[in-house]
């Protein structure tokens, strides 16, 4: 059997994007694959960091405490049939999605309890 999840990219927090694309594109050998004002998606050899910029010393070099953990999928419907009826059970306010994204990504966002955002994506066409 095939597995549907593929991949987990986690989020870099820096202070400025372009130098963290640099440092990575050029030095480590990754391939930016999507760039916008604040945000990068580099990757290398099927691994890949998405990169976010902040302004917020503290969250700089460490993990955010709101996107911890992307977990890349192929069919964010599949994961919605076996892990929904569980989620009905948490806080309201604990699930969002599935939400189509306009960086084209599908995503279902869950809070877990120690506050980290858990997020299972699904890239989608952007339009």
């Amino acid at each position: 059997m095939t597995g549907n999840t593929y991949q987990i990219t986690p989020f870099m927090h820096v202070a400025k994007v372009d130098q963290a694309v640099r440092f990575l594109v050029d030095i480590l050998g990754f391939s930016e694959t999507y760039r916008e004002p604040g945000y990068a998606y580099v990757e290398r050899e099927g691994a890949a960091i998405r990169i976010l910029e902040h302004d917020e010393p503290d969250e700089l070099g460490k993990a955010h405490g709101g996107f911890a953990y992307y977990i890349d999928v192929k069919d964010l419907d599949v994961v919605i049939q076996q892990i929904g009826a569980k989620l009905e059970a948490l806080p309201k306010d604990d699930v969002r999605g599935p939400v189509d994204q306009r960086y084209g990504q599908r995503e279902l966002m869950i809070r877990a309890p120690d506050g980290n955002l858990v997020v299972f994506g699904q890239a989608i066409s952007r339009d």
